[in-house]
């Protein structure tokens, strides 16, 4: 797994507009409560490799291909990088009584069924991704992704979009972007983002 300072490690995700995917999973594993969320950044990654610092004009305006992303820094040994792709582990239900660590949860999230949108937030930026940092998130993401399908999509006969893909440059967003809903309280939230199941 991809680790950092103190043996943490990273995870990316793309859902839609960043401010709302950022926040989402701030209000549900904020870090003052040591619920496994060290540290949020929201940034663009994914992109044309000739596509160098863009800004978020830029990247709006679709000819970079970045996607609005969150790259969530976390503590493995409080909360897993499957549970934040979207595993249920149902044989710890015990375990999720006494932690309230919430599974399923980027795939609860948004609508991973859409192509490239978000509710009203059209464009490739918007598109649902999971962006892998090593060999055992990718299967970790591909099986997740595989088990939420079967779960909760195939019966609604609905198909999952997601994108799986290795993390590649990454470029953080301007400064204002920054826990923007946190800042900004009654700011634009996409519709999609809350819990689904």
């Amino acid at each position: 797994m991809s680790t950092t300072a103190l043996n943490t490690q990273i995870a990316t995700f793309a859902s839609g507009c960043f401010w709302g995917t950022e926040h989402i999973f701030l209000k549900h594993f904020p870090p003052s409560e040591k619920k496994g969320i060290i540290k949020t950044t929201v940034g663009y990654t994914g992109g044309k490799v000739d596509a160098t610092n863009p800004s978020y004009k830029l990247v709006c305006s679709g000819t970079t291909d970045h996607a609005e992303s969150v790259k969530i820094e976390f503590d493995p040994t409080i909360i897993s990088y499957a549970d934040l792709v979207g595993e249920k582990n149902y044989a710890s239900v015990v375990l999720y009584v006494l932690t309230k660590i919430d599974t399923e949860f980027f795939y609860r999230t948004h609508d991973p069924t859409t192509v490239n949108r978000q509710g009203g937030d059209i464009g490739t930026q918007y598109r649902s991704a999971i962006f892998t940092h090593d060999p055992d998130q990718e299967v970790i993401a591909k099986r997740v992704t595989e088990e939420v399908q079967a779960r909760h999509f195939t019966p609604t006969g609905k198909k999952i979009v997601t994108r799986i893909m290795p993390a590649g440059q990454w470029w953080d967003a301007e400064d204002y972007h920054q826990l923007y809903l946190f800042k900004n309280p009654h700011g634009y939230q996409c519709p999609t983002h809350r819990l689904h199941w």
